[in-house]
């Protein structure tokens, strides 16, 4: 009986997909939803120390919340019951995935994401999960 489930999210139909799968095939398990921020050029300002520039660090912010929100809304419309957690990543989502593995039974993933090269490669974060995690990976289409 699987009880802990983790499914990335970033806000594509794929990552939807994968979550209402989740709900279906694991009603009473307790989902995670993972968002992982990826750093694009240089986010990183230097002044007391190593940090966020304020305006990134609300984009970033702003940007989960509209995944979560979503996440939570495709929650309700499955009728899923239990508390939904959350958590946010920074960095390389794969790494990001396979590190937050170590609490779940099981990953359930879109097949591919939405962000421009990495689409026709058939879901390259998917497939580097499927390959690396510690838990059995169920790649959804």
């Amino acid at each position: 009986m699987t009880t802990r489930v983790l499914v990335p999210m970033d806000g594509s139909e794929p990552a939807e997909t994968a979550l209402e799968h989740a709900f279906e095939f694991h009603p009473d398990a307790a989902v995670t939803v993972l968002h992982v921020v990826e750093l694009e050029g240089s986010t990183l300002s230097v002044g007391d120390g190593l940090g966020f520039d304020s305006d990134v660090q609300q984009d970033m912010e702003s940007q989960a919340d509209e995944v979560f929100d979503r996440a939570r809304e495709i929650a309700s419309e499955a009728s899923y019951e239990a508390a939904l957690e959350t958590k946010t990543g920074v960095g390389d989502p794969t790494r990001s995935i396979i590190d937050a593995a170590d609490d779940v039974d099981i990953i359930v993933i879109g097949s591919q994401g939405r962000h421009g090269a990495a689409r026709l490669l058939l879901g390259s974060v998917a497939e580097t999960v499927a390959r690396r995690a510690p838990v059995p990976v169920t790649v959804v289409r």
